[in-house]
């Protein structure tokens, strides 16, 4: 009985564990690498019919972004939204150019060699 006790006490805790890991890790940042760039245009709006007839529109960029070791690449992404221009991201990329995710940051948040690629 004393086993049995032990044995759902550790299942349960891993059920705990897990569901924090999963409410609250982002797992697209996880072991991406980061790049840095500054949006200079409007985004190309694609606009997709959905099943229910509604119509959701994405829009796409082609910029360049740097990492902190002043390495610049091409990426090519899609936002929800028409970014503001202006606005500096920091882009999670994993395999070499897929966009996982993005975050708005200050010119200041962003290291020195990747400033100096964006000026």
């Amino acid at each position: 009985m004393k086993k049995f006790l032990i044995v759902i006490g550790v299942l349960f805790a891993l059920g705990v564990v897990g569901i924090f890991a999963i409410t609250k890790l982002d797992f697209n940042r996880m072991n991406a690498d980061n790049y840095y760039l500054q949006i200079t245009e409007d985004g190309v709006p694609h606009e997709d019919k959905l099943d229910d007839g509604s119509v959701m529109t994405t829009y796409s960029y082609q910029l360049d972004a740097t990492n902190a070791d002043g390495k610049t690449i091409p990426l090519e992404f899609t936002a929800q939204k028409n970014l503001r221009k202006g606005a500096y991201l920091k882009m999670y990329v994993k395999k070499d150019d897929q966009v996982s995710s993005y975050d708005e940051v200050k010119l200041e948040d962003i290291p020195q060699k990747a400033q100096e690629q964006l000026k």
